[in-house]
């Protein structure tokens, strides 16, 4: 059954949501007739009870004080309250005139604080996004007798789970790109032939996601319609061809410059684009070393026939079926596209990524905030005693399943109970335990000692003698709703400041990055911090009756305000300064950069929240980890054992120093909306100049080490290719004279160094003797770690 889309968007635009719920989606009456009552701030809020289907709720949220829909922040608070009353549940918030609705939904994953899902709707709009999510939710009546809880909240959860759908699309995904790569012509290198096909096909999609959102001069349909056009002027065939007269054009002279930086006539060619800058869709490396590249228009027709098979959404609303895409499913794709198992790189999962990054960033955050405002953490403080007042709260959701319902204890079965306290009553443990109690393949021994387990955990949060962040770690209690919870809830501006401080400065490393999973990982664990952060300013600014105080807080919100798009903002700043990244793999780096981009671009709803994409070049590198100095101590040892250069090291120093000066003023420009991108694009030429002559020079130093002589430059040529070097000294001057990074956490490869003697070899490693990559990355990691810091990787169980 789906849903009546007339019907579905007639009840939306009469605001007459029991219609929606009970007629259409199949949903039934609410067993309470009576309003939910909460308080915010002192202001009472009425929730009208909509609809209810197994126990999860919906409800109707009265206006604000002025009539309006409450902000945001208010929204969160007010659904906090409701989630006391009803843990599974959907509000829906309206204003006063009717002419706006905010739905909003809760998302609850084991090992995650809570994720607010919010979609918008105005009168007068076609409402087809919301209708879509809505799909999700109908239930036909002959699905009544089997339903449960779990099965509803699971209705909306599944909406979430891409993997079927990507699977699909990256068996055809592979099949198109060897098409596609057999039409790239003018690359006499098979790998940089097939890097470059994974180039256009990445920028492709891109475009294909902005398109689809109206950003391309409005067309939806964009490439396909220029591709149209453009034979149409030249002849099929002809000349140029789409991809010299229209697409590079596109790329080079249209998205990757100001308007006011464009040849003449681009305008008329690519009609009303943003620029976005980012690298994405600057001249390419390989595009300067092979001038004479040609790809047909056979290739476009056909790589835009396979993309046209599907609806690309730059949203990160639920899949309704499987011909839709978005960048969670190009995420997996790209994930497995890179894992190139004779490389060691393997795909990791998102609650693996997720569970070693918080685990390792969290600790560090309050550990540095600790040391800034360390009256906060003592004993029986505030920040503790959210853990005593509400210990469910912090309880994953899997471990309670079964043992609460509505806040009381659900009674074991006599059966069960009777072998609680008598070792020879428990013949039915061994039994699958019943669906309202277990877990999937749970039996009754696992149930209850998985009960046993939260009724302790609950006792000691209860107690108020849980009272350090590293007992968070081994309670394994949600260490992510807990650090929201605590910024959200600073009593006083001096645990905000450390709070904001510790995240904006905060540096996160994978030194194996691939295609970014523990990037996004980190992304996402920074993100709702930072925006408690800047909640929490508001809150105090809004309680300041003098308008003087706070005066830093006042600025950063203003900062705030000058963008349009904040989530955006929040996302970007924390890209620049917070992320960095290495890979040997070119193409695994520009994935990982891609992956980024689009993220940011699925925050944005208008073409006039625009702004210009990050430029990460120099947070996300290319090199071996493994093979590089790491700092002047290595070089100095090198030039003294090797050389009788005088003052070779500290001209080194200071040229390190130098180029690390130029790296923060770029990224400064990165955050700056006045920045003119001409002078930005100048900048970066400069800097990567300098960079480049720093590295040359300390190859040649290196080189010596492996046996080779810098004189011979065929040699020592063949030795950067195999060896790819990677200089942490230079490459993050900033962060290594800081004394490290403050976050180590990858996946690094399960590779014995045999197989890959032959390409390039390591020196002077203590783990050499272990004879794995795995072992090597881990030692390289602790070395780039500063001395506060915290490190967390993937080994194999027999290491």
């Amino acid at each position: 059954m789906t849903i009546s889309t007339t019907h579905a968007r007639e009840a939306l635009k009469k605001f007459d949501f029991e219609a929606l719920f009970i007629e259409e989606l199949g949903w039934d009456y609410h067993p309470s007739d009576q309003p939910l009552s909460v308080t915010v701030d002192g202001i009472a809020y009425e929730l009208e009870p909509v609809a209810e289907k197994r126990g999860m709720s919906v409800y109707l949220c009265s206006p604000g004080e002025d009539g309006g829909v409450p902000e945001y922040a208010l929204r969160k608070r007010i659904e906090r309250q409701v989630a006391k009353s009803a843990y599974e549940h959907i509000v829906v918030y309206v204003d006063e005139d009717e002419s706006v609705q905010v739905w909003q939904w809760v998302l609850k994953e084991p090992g995650r604080p809570v994720t607010y899902r919010e979609q918008k709707y105005h009168r007068g709009q076609l409402g087809d996004h919301l209708i879509q999510r809505l799909n999700a939710l109908v239930f036909d009546i002959d699905e009544e007798d089997g339903i449960t809880i779990v099965d509803v909240s699971g209705r909306v959860r599944a909406a979430f789970d891409v993997e079927d759908l990507t699977k699909k699309f990256y068996r055809r995904f592979q099949e198109e790109h060897g098409k596609f790569l057999g039409f790239v012509d003018g690359i006499s290198e098979l790998g940089d032939r097939e890097w470059y096909a994974s180039i256009m096909l990445n920028r492709l999609m891109f475009v294909y996601f902005i398109q689809k959102k109206g950003f391309l001069d409005g067309d939806p349909d964009y490439l396909r319609n220029r591709l149209r056009r453009t034979q149409e002027r030249q002849g099929e065939g002809k000349f140029l061809g789409f991809y010299r007269y229209f697409l590079l054009r596109l790329f080079h002279e249209g998205l990757a410059k100001e308007p006011k930086h464009r040849a003449d006539g681009a305008d008329e060619l690519l009609g009303n684009i943003p620029y976005l800058n980012g690298g994405l869709f600057e001249v390419h490396e390989l595009e300067r070393e092979y001038p004479d590249i040609h790809i047909p228009d056979q290739a476009f027709e056909d790589i835009f026939e396979f993309f046209d098979g599907y609806r690309w959404h730059l949203d990160e609303r639920p899949l309704r079926d499987d011909k839709e895409i978005n960048p969670d499913v190009l995420g997996y794709i790209f994930e497995k596209y890179i894992n190139q198992k004779q490389m060691g790189a393997y795909y990791t999962k998102e609650d693996v990524t997720g569970y070693i990054s918080q685990n390792t960033i969290i600790p560090y955050l309050f550990d540095a905030a600790k040391e800034d405002c360390a009256i906060a953490f003592r004993l029986n403080g505030a920040m503790w005693n959210l853990l005593s007042d509400d210990p469910d709260r912090y309880v994953h959701a899997a471990l309670k399943r079964g043992v609460l319902e509505d806040g009381e204890y659900v009674p074991l079965p006599d059966e069960i109970r009777a072998g609680v306290g008598n070792v020879s009553e428990r013949g039915s443990w061994n039994r699958p335990a019943d669906d309202r109690y277990s877990l999937p393949t749970e039996i009754w021994r696992e149930y209850v000692a998985r009960r046993h387990r939260y009724e302790d955990l609950r006792g000691k949060l209860k107690s108020g003698n849980v009272t350090a962040i590293d007992d968070l770690v081994t309670l394994n209690i949600d260490i992510r709703q807990f650090a929201q919870d605590a910024i959200e809830n600073c009593e006083g501006p001096e645990l905000l400041r450390a709070f904001y401080k510790a995240i904006r400065n905060v540096s996160v490393l994978d030194p194996t990055c691939g295609s970014g999973a523990f990037l996004f990982a980190a992304l996402n664990i920074l993100e709702p911090l930072y925006e408690a952060c800047l909640e929490r300013m508001e809150r105090f600014v809004e309680e300041d009756g003098s308008g003087t105080k706070y005066q830093d807080f006042r600025e950063i919100l203003m900062g705030m305000r000058k963008h349009p798009n904040r989530r955006y903002f929040v996302l970007k700043a924390i890209m620049v300064r917070n992320l960095y990244g290495v890979d040997i793999m070119e193409e695994a780096v520009e994935i990982a950069r891609l992956r980024l981009f689009l993220k940011l671009m699925a925050q944005l709803e208008s073409v006039d929240e625009i702004e210009p994409l990050p430029d990460v070049d120099f947070n996300l590198r290319t090199g071996n980890t493994l093979v590089g100095f790491a700092s002047m101590e290595e070089v100095r040892r090198t030039l003294e054992r090797k050389f009788d250069f005088g003052g070779a090291a500290e001209k080194i120093e200071e040229g390190a120093r130098a180029a690390d000066a130029a790296f923060e003023r770029f990224r400064r420009m990165q955050m700056d909306e006045t920045s003119d991108s001409e002078y930005v694009r100048q900048s970066k030429a400069k800097l990567s100049r300098r960079l480049g002559k720093l590295n040359a020079e300390l190859d040649q130093y290196l080189a010596v080490d492996y046996g080779v002589d810098p004189k011979d430059k065929n040699s020592l040529a063949a030795w950067r290719q195999s060896h790819q070097p990677f200089h942490w000294l230079v490459g993050f001057y900033g962060v290594m004279q800081s004394g490290g990074f403050n976050i180590v956490a990858g996946n690094p490869p399960y590779v014995q160094y045999s197989k890959v003697r032959d390409n390039y070899t390591v020196r002077s490693y203590k783990t050499l003797v272990c004879k794995n990559l795995f072992a090597l990355v881990y030692e390289r990691s602790l070395n780039l770690l500063n001395t506060n810091g915290l490190c967390g990787l993937i080994v194999p169980l027999r290491a």
